[in-house]
């Protein structure tokens, strides 16, 4: 099979530093003989079209980026968001590098879609409330809480709407293998990237709405307080670093403010038993969509609970064994995938390009997860409903 002339041999180099893998490790990657890989990083003709694509797609980046001359130019390569997650994370796996990077063309996508459409493309979305000042946590729970207009029992997906009204986009991942999913077994929950217009936060699906929601309003406590991009593991809901405690304080006072911490009837609560806790407060959790820990963190926080009795609930949880995940939603339902992953938002101004004619079908189909069309005319029907 004929060669490609022109690989830049600098660019591969950059790439496997960037991912931090050797060419021994991308060769058992990307299935190419580590001999062909090396006599490709000598300058020689030795890739194939199909090879290159294998890199280009290993990589997530285009064949192009592979024929082009000179130094890679970070700048251009890596936005600013980008470039502080991995610094945050510098061991992020290629797949979810790949995935920060689709969100963020992702992104762009809407931005240029509502320009197309003749709407605002530079929306303020920083309440006025908190602009100039940096609140702590607590009087910053407040004051977000008033700001998106919040109440006592809402769902998962009608905070999410509360807080995609305010032009920040909200993500959430597939339950089911593909380039939009958060792997089950990643540690990571979450990330936000900060922008002055539309910022983004992507939420890993999770088994219950009350963790969905605790890491959202968690990534939305770091574009608030901190004004910076972040990624969060499971490892980062208890660090004890300055920047998740007050991340996990906003997030644990704007779902159960003070008000409703004051309705527990702690005068039946089951201190000595731990086991029963999360049966206690299970009335209370599905009210306030938070986990039962979530509300133990509270009382624990505002002096109701001692370290101790926290602390043995939690080694109770860690005690028991993973609860058995289920798979994602069947292909009956995939019309509907779309707005569980971008939010009604972004799926309405897709469709909004389509029915004006700004963009094909099949474009929008791309936008869309590559949903087919007799999905994607299934969502220009219901999309409203779902």
């Amino acid at each position: 099979m004929e060669k490609i002339k022109g690989v830049n041999p600098s660019r591969i180099n950059w790439c496997c530093e960037d991912l931090g893998i050797s060419i021994e490790e991308l060769a058992h990657e990307t299935g190419i003989a580590l001999a062909t890989l090396e006599k490709a990083l000598e300058g020689k003709e030795a890739l194939t079209v199909k090879q290159l694509q294998k890199l280009a797609t290993h990589f997530n980046r285009g064949l192009l980026f592979f024929l082009e001359e000179g130094p890679v130019s970070e700048g251009r390569v890596h936005s600013v968001q980008f470039r502080t997650l991995n610094n945050q994370k510098p061991r992020l796996s290629a797949r979810f590098r790949a995935l920060v990077e689709r969100t963020e063309r992702q992104r762009l996508t809407y931005l240029s879609l509502r320009e197309d459409l003749g709407e605002a493309v530079e929306t303020e979305w920083f309440p006025e409330s908190m602009a100039g000042t940096t609140p702590k946590p607590i009087q910053a729970a407040k004051l977000a809480r008033d700001w998106l207009g919040l109440r006592e029992g809402q769902t998962f997906t009608e905070i999410r709407a509360a807080v995609e009204a305010k032009n920040i986009l909200v993500f959430l991942s597939n339950g089911y293998a593909g380039k939009w999913q958060i792997p089950k077994d990643s540690p990571i929950r979450g990330f936000s990237l900060y922008f002055d217009h539309f910022p983004v936060i992507f939420v890993k699906k999770q088994q219950s709405e009350g963790a969905q929601a605790f890491t959202m309003m968690h990534e939305l406590g770091h574009l608030l307080l901190h004004r910076e991009s972040f990624v969060d593991d499971e490892d980062d809901f208890h660090s004890h670093s300055t920047n998740e405690v007050a991340a996990n304080r906003f997030a644990g006072n704007i779902l159960v403010p003070e008000e409703f911490l004051e309705t527990v009837s702690l005068q039946h609560f089951p201190l000595e038993d731990v086991t029963a806790y999360d049966r206690f407060l299970e009335d209370d959790a599905r009210r306030w969509c938070v986990s039962p820990e979530v509300i133990l963190r509270r009382m624990l926080d505002s002096n109701l609970l001692e370290q101790e009795n926290y602390q043995a609930y939690r080694r109770w949880k860690q005690s028991l064994p993973a609860p058995v995940r289920s798979s994602g939603g069947g292909s009956r339902y995939r019309f509907k995938e779309p707005v569980r992953v971008f939010g009604k938002g972004y799926v309405g101004t897709v469709l909004d390009a389509l029915h004006e004619q700004r963009i094909t079908l099949s474009r929008a189909s791309s936008y869309l997860d590559n949903l087919k069309i007799a999905d994607l005319r299934q969502l220009e029907d219901k999309h409203v409903s779902i």
